[in-house]
């Protein structure tokens, strides 16, 4: 979770030594951000101001993290620390120290930090303090240090320096097994291979056995080292430990992934050649391989045959079983109904203890729903609530019951208590939304998912958060939300979280506020539908600047809400593996495509994490997208899977009602983006809005429009 502090200063009125844009330069890291608060402590100092202990922790800590550890050491020295900020001041002093290389003094600094430090910085503070004792070659009193701080926080560098201090201290044993878990654990870090250089230099020297070798391929292919996982079962075949066919086989698998990901397919087939060959597990995993980036390029014909194969061939195997579930689904996605649903009769039976079961049951129903065979989809579906009553399915299950009753011919009288069920169990859902419209049809009243809207409470703020407050006026932004992570972690109830979470909400922090609600509040806010709880779940976040984003795109504003629920949970500096950023996680090519657009200069990747910004960009990034596709089900589909992929979708399925539309998306990410974005918007139109119960949903897909936004 990540700590968006400058919102805190401003919502509790407190003034700041720091400027708001040196704050704004820390949060996002900007280059320049050191300059700033440099130069507004040294005006500090100059007016003699009695913020110059924050100012000059802050500068100190920006400077260190400059790589100007003689300079930090400076500034942090020259003013006492500003309470209650002794214990940070003391640690990041003996950083600067240990890095201008006095460790001795470094030590002491943390000694000094671990009297007053919470529980958040003690952890810290006592691995440095290790590390500081180990430089100053005190091995014996560092040894005690580092075996509790690495049991609490087994990283790479304080198992190997615990291995260091084991060493010294004769704990032979200790020492091998800390080398062989950096080796094996992290192995793209610097100190594995350094481990590995200590392990072979012990008497007698320690090897690494065939399936270590394996275990480390396996850890670099991950992290996106191909190369080096490559030299790693190339010294296992040096060293002559691949004997056997089974070993070959295992081998010549994880070189062709190894192969596939820097880009050789043709080396890559050739060792799956040589896997297929091995042991009916290893072949199997083989053939599954090449099924699934024949799934993977869309080349479904292909990727048909090789399933049906694998399940052939390896009934008894995970992957047979795995090949068995994708034919039938291709099926389906081909428009084979009636061979999809007699697919997944027959997974259904063969596979009983399979963990895609339930899933299979329900697209057995899905199949018999596209051929209008109502009254088998019902059974299908009747019986998937009552073999999985607690599945995750189980809404759109008794959703769909509802639905093909009544196309089926049912009566209001029968039909409406089951839409109604629907919205009872699972007010929160796509389901409850869709029944909600079918009762409005049906001329029924539905009744209120949540009897009451949010209300956020003015409570007294826990005094757990004082010192996250105090570092976030002070700019140490991730120091504050360590703190805010570690009190979170210790909360065990409903009633201990409430109050957090609304202090949380107080203070602007709306995604720790969520983290809180949906790891407590649960229950509360979707059992006993409390407005209190829902206040946490769906906030009206940085709601100046939506709203007024909103207008200037002839947007709605809720429509905002529910993609920045869905994509960041309100978290304004979340960062995802492609490389999304911020609120409405954009990437920055398309950052700079919607500034060209809006004739803006393009940002710094940084600049995406301005909540401002970031909402700016989403809300003009929507309204095209709105303006293309007309439906915000095929906006979300768009905003998440690219606009031609939602063209292709509708103009293949665009004839279908919504309801079976939404659920024949192909990606299975998207398919529950769409419904969790739909969701959300209406229950923000009928929490916040005053006609907000009025709100109808679209159950025809629109066709989208030629022109608009492609990116």
């Amino acid at each position: 979770m990540s700590w968006t502090g400058w919102v805190a200063g401003w919502v509790t009125g407190v003034a700041l030594g720091q400027s708001p844009a040196t704050l704004e330069a820390v949060r996002l890291h900007r280059p320049n951000a050191a300059a700033l608060a440099r130069a507004e402590l040294s005006a500090c100092e100059a007016a003699k101001c009695p913020d110059a202990g924050r100012l000059g922790l802050l500068a100190g800590t920006l400077v260190l993290s400059d790589g100007d550890a003689a300079l930090a050491r400076d500034l942090l020295a020259r003013h006492a620390a500003p309470p209650p900020l002794e214990a940070f001041h003391a640690f990041y002093l003996g950083q600067a120290r240990f890095y201008a290389g006095d460790p001795d003094g470094a030590a002491k600094d943390f000694e000094k930090a671990l009297e007053k430090a919470s529980p958040a910085l003690a952890v810290r503070a006592r691995a440095r303090l290790g590390e500081a004792l180990l430089e100053a070659h005190r091995p014996k009193d560092a040894a005690p240090v580092l075996e509790s701080a690495a049991a609490a926080q087994p990283t790479a560098e304080l198992l190997f320096q615990r291995a260091t201090t084991r060493a010294a201290t004769g704990n032979a044993a200790g020492l091998r097994a800390d080398l062989k878990t950096v080796a094996l654990r992290f192995p793209t870090h610097p100190y594995a291979d350094e481990a590995l250089e200590r392990l072979a230099a012990l008497k007698p020297a320690v090897k690494l056995t065939l399936p270590e070798h394996l275990q480390r391929a396996r850890g670099f292919l991950s992290d996106g080292a191909p190369g080096r996982a490559q030299e790693e079962l190339e010294s296992a075949e040096k060293r002559s430990l691949v004997k056997g066919a089974p070993a070959q086989a295992q081998v010549a698998l994880l070189r062709a992934q190894v192969l596939f990901a820097r880009g050789k397919p043709d080396e890559a087939e050739k060792a799956l050649a040589v896997a297929r060959k091995g042991p009916p597990a290893i072949a199997a995993e083989a053939a599954l391989v090449v099924a699934r980036r024949a799934l993977r390029s869309d080349d479904n014909v292909k990727a048909r045959a090789l399933m049906v194969a694998l399940d052939k061939a390896y009934p008894s195997q995970a992957a047979g079983e795995e090949g068995a579930f994708f034919a039938a689904w291709l099926d389906m996605q081909g428009g084979r109904f009636e061979a999809s649903a007699k697919a997944f009769a027959d997974y259904e039976k063969r596979y009983k203890s399979s963990r895609r079961r339930d899933e299979a049951m329900w697209y057995r129903a899905l199949a018999h729903l596209r051929l209008e065979q109502y009254p088998q989809a019902r059974q299908a579906l009747d019986a998937l609530v009552t073999a999985y009553p607690k599945t995750s399915l189980a809404p759109q299950a008794r959703y769909w019951m509802a639905r093909a009753d009544e196309l089926s011919g049912g009566k209001k009288d029968a039909v409406g208590p089951a839409y109604e069920a629907v919205i009872a169990s699972a007010p929160a859902s796509f389901y409850a939304l869709l029944a909600t419209e079918r009762l409005l049809e049906l001329g029924r009243s539905p009744p209120a998912a949540f009897p009451q809207p949010p209300k956020q409470l003015t409570l007294p703020r826990p005094p757990e958060l004082e010192l996250a407050v105090a570092l976030t006026r002070t700019g140490l932004f991730r120091d504050a939300a360590d703190e805010v992570q570690s009190r979170v972690s210790g909360l065990r109830t409903a009633d201990q979280a409430l109050p957090f979470a609304h202090a949380l909400l107080q203070l602007g922090e709306f995604g720790h506020a969520h983290g809180v609600a949906a790891r407590h509040l649960w229950g509360r806010a979707f059992g006993a539908k409390a407005p209190d709880a829902l206040a946490a779940f769906y906030p009206r976040a940085f709601a100046k600047a939506v709203e007024a984003e909103a207008t200037r795109q002839s947007l709605d504003p809720f429509l905002v809400w529910a993609i920045m629920r869905r994509e960041s949970a309100f978290r304004p500096e979340v960062m995802s593996a492609a490389d999304a950023r911020g609120l409405m996680q954009i990437i920055p090519p398309t950052a700079t495509e919607i500034a060209t657009k809006m004739a803006e200069p393009a940002p710094a990747p940084a600049d995406l994490f301005a909540p401002e910004r970031n909402i700016r960009y989403g809300a003009w990034y929507l309204a095209q997208l709105m303006k293309r596709f007309a439906h915000p089900a095929l906006a979300a589909a768009a905003y998440n899977a690219g606009p031609k992929a939602a063209v292709r979708w509708t103009n293949e399925r665009g004839s279908l009602p919504l309801d079976l539309f939404v659920e024949s998306i192909p990606y299975k990410e998207t398919r529950g983006y769409v419904k969790q974005v739909l969701a959300d918007l209406y229950l923000y139109h009928r929490f916040y809005e005053k006609d907000g119960a009025q709100a109808r949903l679209a159950m025809t897909v629109p066709a989208p429009s030629a022109d608009g936004v492609t990116f």
